[in-house]
């Protein structure tokens, strides 16, 4: 078994394997078969907001959309957070395995890697657990879509809330790569642009660091009444749980972690995360139809609710589905940059984010919400 191999994970969709059927009859079904690629963190810090919740929550829309005329097949692979990894994967997947599209994609690095290499080949990019705003900037290409949150949405979200509340000061603990800089940037506008100042900053090596004791203690020497977390996972986990073990927050300092899961919650607990904010794109809770799609996909979740990611690849695969099936399989499949317009000239509407519509540059438009995490009482 070759290492590629060990790192693929095959998700049955709705298609019939190959490699039973001859000649003809297959070249026939792969051409009438729409593949998606499922490209993400399965075994590291992000797998908890990705991982085997985004493939339950693609397969769920692959079910739902229940497509008649075509086939869909979803395979799913481990990039390990490694541009170079990742392009190896994607690479095989579209020139030998007939991949269409990728999706979810997770570290920022990746998905500006992909940008590019999508674009030459002529697929599709969705990405809905990657931030940076680049993606809808410098990166920007025919071929991408950038679907539930970014840096810019979460930066001005929590950066500007807890300004206006009285934390003026700031250093930021953040990521050491393209993500973790684009989220340390984008807030760091905001928090100036409404009155407050930068003190300082500390970057840590990603993925390599779980020890953030040095950061966190060079952030309370600072005096700076807010530290800003630009990472995300088990990085933010990590920070907030050593933090509480400092006594950071009992001597005033506020944390703000500036991309938080409802998977970060349950990890830390209440006693811990009280009083946290953050910004999301989707709660579990929030509304009929949020409620509607958490009793279909828990179960297959393992009985934890989904994320605003994890949510975001059930509404990212519907969308899709739904524009291949206006344009025909062979459309589709002949070229990625006609899919993406045409998803963009859709309307879209999923009970995980309801209402919404794909902006000319690739960004997904749904509201955001900024929310507190209660006391334990």
């Amino acid at each position: 078994m070759t290492a590629f191999d060990r790192r693929t994970i095959l998700g049955a969709g709705a298609a019939t394997a190959l490699g039973g059927l001859t000649g003809r009859r297959a070249r026939a079904q792969a051409a009438n078969t729409i593949r998606l690629g499922l490209l993400t963190d399965m075994s590291g810090p992000y797998r908890d907001i990705n991982g085997p919740g985004a493939l339950a929550c693609a397969k769920l829309a692959v079910q739902e959309f229940n497509a008649n005329g075509f086939n869909v097949d979803v395979v799913a692979a481990d990039h390990q957070n490694k541009p170079d990894v990742a392009l190896n994967i994607a690479r095989q997947w579209f020139d030998r395995d007939g991949v269409d599209m990728v999706f979810n994609i997770a570290a920022s690095s990746v998905a500006l890697a992909l940008a590019e290499l999508v674009k030459e080949k002529n697929k599709v990019s969705i990405a809905t657990s990657t931030a940076t705003s680049d993606l809808t900037g410098k990166a920007c290409t025919p071929n991408t879509i950038h679907w539930v949150f970014d840096t810019y949405m979460c930066a001005k979200s929590t950066g500007s809330a807890l300004v206006k509340a009285g934390g003026d000061t700031w250093f930021f603990v953040t990521a050491d790569y393209a993500f973790g800089h684009s989220l340390e940037r984008d807030t760091a506008r905001f928090v100036q642009e409404a009155g407050g100042r930068v003190l300082g900053t500390a970057r840590t090596p990603f993925p390599a660091t779980s020890d953030f004791s040095s950061f966190l203690l060079q952030g309370q020497s600072s005096r700076a009444k807010v530290i800003g977390l630009a990472n995300a996972g088990t990085d933010t986990i990590n920070c907030i749980k050593q933090a509480a073990e400092f006594g950071l927050t009992r001597r005033g300092i506020k944390l703000a972690a500036l991309l938080m899961y409802i998977s970060d919650v349950h990890s830390l607990g209440l006693q811990t995360a009280q009083g946290l904010v953050c910004a999301e794109c989707f709660y579990w809770d929030l509304t009929d139809r949020t409620r509607a799609f958490d009793r279909r996909v828990r179960p297959s979740m393992g009985g934890v609710p989904a994320g605003m990611a994890q949510a975001g690849d059930y509404s990212l695969v519907l969308h899709y589905l739904k524009a291949v099936a206006q344009m025909g399989v062979p459309a589709a499949k002949a070229s990625g940059a006609e899919t993406v317009a045409r998803m963009k000239a859709m309307p879209t509407d999923d009970d995980a984010f309801g209402p919404g519509l794909i902006r000319q540059d690739g960004r997904k438009i749904h509201p955001a919400y900024l929310f507190e995490v209660k006391k334990p009482e």
